[in-house]
Parts: C-alpha cells; structure tokens; sequence
C-alpha cells in the first residue's frame, strides 16, 4: 500500500501513479470473489502474460462487520489487563536493560502497571460507552464483484487467455 503525499505529484517509483485515481483498461473478467480474480491473473502469468498492464478492482465495495460475541465487564477487564501487561513487561524490559538495579523488579514493575493502567483504560473507555456497543466485531471491506481490467494493447490476448481457463473443468483450475 502506497501512502500519497500533497507535496509530492507525478509517479511513484514503480510507475503508479502517487493520488488516488481511477483505474484504466478493458474488462477482460468479472469475478465473484478477489481468490477467482488472483488465480485468473496467476493462470494469466503462468501463460507469459504481461501482468504488468492487469488491474483487479474491486466493485460494489461494502463494509462488512462481522459480530464475534457480547461484551461483558469481565471479557473487556480480561482483555485491558492482557494488553496492558503485553505493553507493561515490553515497558519493564527496556528499564531493566538500563537500569543498573534489578533486572528481575524492572520488569516485574512494569508487568504490574501495565496490567493496572490496561484495566483503568479498558474501564473508562467501556463505562464511557453507557451500553451502546455491546459486542466486539470485526470489519472487512469487500466487493460485491471483482473486475480484471488490462490496458487496450493486450486486452485481447487476455480475454483468449480467460476464455481458456474458463472452458477448464474445475479440478483442472489451480
């Protein structure tokens, strides 16, 4: 992923282009998940393809938020005092590579307010939310379809090339 910068124009290194701009080419497949768009242009490189010119867009784009399970005050308190002590004895070991005094009581220090500030957090931040979100979930942008699109130059050879593995029985398919 390419980071654009508003002092920067022109082209990246590898000929991107550095803002955000549509995509260019001809259709040359229309897929119904990103893994068919991937192994379209694979079999596209396995044939000597210039994939160079290929694009997979996405269209259709959603968010999907996918819910995991009910938050409760023990599963937020669990998980503040776990990343807590993750950060705490990360915090204790680097004290105890530079302070000369107790290696062991460094990091053990660091364990104990790191598991303390986690539960405060974690404590503020769910009470702060009064029950309006009570449940953890994870989000995933997806597309309703995915487009292989190829510059105008090689647009036709691609479409051969896909017709092809379209007429593959599917266990031929990779």
């Amino acid at each position: 992923m390419m980071v654009s910068s508003p002092f920067g124009g022109g082209r990246a290194p590898g000929g991107l282009p550095r803002l955000p701009t549509p995509p260019t080419g001809w259709p040359i497949g229309s897929y119904a998940t990103y893994g068919e768009a991937q192994q379209a242009v694979d079999f596209l490189a396995d044939s000597e393809f210039a994939v160079g010119d290929v694009t997979i867009v996405g269209v259709d784009l959603m968010l999907v938020e996918r819910v995991i399970g009910k938050l409760s005050w023990g599963r937020v308190l669990g998980t503040g005092a776990v990343s807590g002590a993750w950060f705490g004895l990360f915090a204790g070991l680097l004290l105890g590579l530079f302070v000369n005094q107790g290696f062991a009581l460094q990091v053990l220090t660091g364990l104990v307010l790191g598991v303390l500030s986690g539960l405060m957090f974690a404590a503020i931040g769910y009470s702060m939310s009064r029950g309006r979100r009570d449940f953890s979930s994870a989000s995933q942008l997806v597309a309703g379809r995915y487009d292989v699109l190829c510059q105008p130059r090689s647009a036709e050879r691609g479409r051969e090339l896909l017709a092809k593995l379209a007429l593959k029985p599917p266990s031929a398919n990779p």
